[in-house]
């Protein structure tokens, strides 16, 4: 027979386990206290790179990355999508200094739960790691607030809002069978969207493809 103190540590919640990446050393001792001082928080491990986020994601299994955008080792957005395929139920808070509404929504269209500027970590990383550990979304509502205001762009260079489709889907590094089981087309259909795409747009590589849907705000 279980004791009631005995009961009742039994029935604590498992805490949220974090990792951070940056790759400032006195930034991620800051956000540790910060996020440590959390009574059900607790950080696993530190990375320096991309690489090694991606590494102790894949070891550690935490429920929330904290991602810096800016870090050696590659491109950290293009890290986001291949994280989240590697490690399902990890979800990812961008930190970063980059205010622009296009980085938010590149970070949000790849797959980030939580966007927050590093002025305002001290205010909001707490709200957001619990939001994104939740399943949940946070942005900085400074942000929110320029999105919000800008005009959605409309159907671009004559492409039809399938197209559109498929070119957002493409952006986001999903394969041809990735989007044809979306969108729930064949594989060959997706192909001829795609050709049409490209000709229209007179671009003939994916590098292209993505960058004018990142010009186009249409990722986010």
């Amino acid at each position: 027979m279980l004791s009631g103190e005995e009961a009742a540590a039994g029935a604590q919640v498992a805490p949220i386990r974090i990792v951070i990446a940056d790759d400032h050393a006195v930034v991620r001792s800051g956000l540790r206290l910060l996020l440590e001082a959390e009574s059900d928080f607790e950080v696993v491990a530190e990375a320096g790179d991309v690489d090694a986020a991606r590494r102790y994601v894949r070891g550690h299994h935490p429920a929330v990355l904290v991602l810096d955008l800016n870090m050696p080792g590659g491109s950290s957005l293009d890290a986001i999508p291949l994280i989240r395929t590697e490690a399902l139920d990890t979800q990812i808070v961008v930190l970063t200094m980059q205010e622009e509404p296009a980085f938010a929504r590149q970070a949000l269209g790849a797959g980030a739960a939580g966007y927050v500027l590093k002025e305002a970590a001290d205010s909001e990383l707490v709200e957001a790691v619990r939001r994104a550990a939740a399943g949940e979304t946070y942005l900085n509502p400074t942000l929110g607030a320029r999105i919000a205001r800008e005009p959605p762009p409309g159907p671009p260079d004559d492409l039809s809002a399938r197209e559109v489709e498929v070119l957002r889907l493409i952006a986001l590094g999903h394969t041809n069978a990735e989007i044809a089981q979306k969108l729930y087309l064949s594989v060959r259909t997706v192909e001829t969207h795609r050709s049409h795409i490209q000709q229209k747009l007179r671009v003939s590589s994916r590098a292209e493809l993505v960058s004018y849907a990142l010009q186009r705000g249409l990722v986010g």
